[in-house]
């Protein structure tokens, strides 16, 4: 780690926040003060937190059981919480390979948490921020477990709404996409708005814009991360009701209450 990448613990950071909401131990007191100040005005986020992760849990088992998916890219990671996704994944197919890749220096130091995965199968991780798909394309770690010809899951949880669209977010999901062969995926997961106009003033404040800067999208703005792919049924939903497993959605939770988009699209 170098001097620049050193851990700034007077100040929150999103993946830290998370990691308080999922009862996590990588956190501090900076985080999680700023996770409670959120659960204050918006106290469904820690099941939202849940059911977001159970979203990737799921569509991580639909895409290997069912599309035959041996190949993950997931971008802004976070800190590792058991089960994470290349557990999901080679608990299906051992052989299954798993890219991390993360911009905070906190999850470098829990790196061999996500490394430790099946011996049919490989995870790398690297440090690297997604607004330069460059870095994480051309990084030696990604070029030594993935293979870019053949179809790669590209997973990005709860990761676009800290992006706002002067960073380039829309351009650079397509970026990542374009450098991924036909047969790929795009998993995303978005908070939104739609549900309660103020939300995101009122968590703005939350926040106390010291977390990070960001973009509640509404419905037809998160699809537009799906232009030019073949989105799967059930569309862009609310994301628990994204193929629920047993075939019913969670009915004691509104929209309102985890408002979340969650997606899944194929590369033609």
């Amino acid at each position: 780690m170098t001097a620049n990448d050193e851990i700034d613990t007077s100040r929150p950071h999103p993946a830290r926040v998370y990691d308080y909401w999922l009862n996590g131990k990588s956190h501090y007191e900076a985080d999680a003060a700023a996770a409670r100040r959120v659960v204050d005005v918006w106290p469904g986020v820690v099941l939202g937190a849940h059911l977001n992760r159970e979203f990737m849990h799921r569509v991580t088992r639909w895409l290997v059981e069912e599309a035959g998916v041996r190949q993950f890219l997931d971008i802004g990671s976070g800190i590792p919480t058991e089960p994470n996704l290349h557990q999901v994944a080679q608990a299906v197919a051992p052989e299954t390979r798993v890219v991390y890749a993360d911009n905070d220096p906190i999850v470098l130091q829990h790196a061999q948490g996500l490394l430790r995965g099946t011996p049919e199968g490989r995870t790398a991780f690297l440090q690297a921020d997604f607004t330069e798909p460059e870095s994480i394309l051309g990084s030696p770690q990604l070029r030594e477990t993935l293979d870019l010809d053949r179809p790669v899951a590209l997973s990005l949880i709860a990761l676009l709404h800290f992006i706002t669209d002067e960073r380039g977010a829309y351009e650079t999901v397509h970026a990542l996409m374009d450098a991924l062969p036909s047969g790929s995926y795009l998993v995303v997961s978005h908070a939104t708005a739609d549900f309660d106009p103020d939300l995101l003033t009122r968590v703005a404040e939350a926040y106390q814009s010291t977390v990070a800067e960001g973009q509640i999208r509404s419905s037809s703005e998160v699809s537009r991360f799906f232009e030019g792919l073949e989105l799967l049924e059930p569309g862009v939903v609310v994301a628990h009701r994204w193929r629920p497993e047993g075939g019913e959605a969670q009915s004691d939770v509104t929209d309102a209450e985890f408002p979340v988009y969650g997606g899944v699209a194929r590369k033609p």
